[in-house]
């Protein structure tokens, strides 16, 4: 089994969404991570139909990046248009 997120990708994730490795608590970063490893758990689940309990984590994590994109839109409009401009969420 490959590992789909080493340390050097969620050091480049943060660094490109964040501004700094280091600012891993960020609410852009964490929407990015978040949108990384939705997109890798589809692609399984295109693969993998009947694994039910790597759906129920999508479903999870695309409940938590909603809830830290509501949050943000509420706190900074323009960061949040960026951002879904930017990882291409919405159409």
């Amino acid at each position: 089994m490959a590992i789909y997120l080493t340390s050097e990708k969620k050091a480049d994730i943060f660094r490109e969404h964040a501004g700094s490795e280091k600012n891993t608590g960020s609410t852009e970063g964490q929407v990015a991570l978040f949108t990384y490893r939705i997109q890798m758990l589809s692609e399984h689940l295109k693969k993998n139909r009947q694994d039910h309990a790597c759906r129920r984590s999508l479903v999870a994590l695309v409940g938590k990046r909603k809830r830290l994109l509501k949050y943000l839109m509420k706190k900074d409009i323009t960061k949040y248009r960026q951002l879904i401009e930017k990882l291409g969420i919405r159409k």
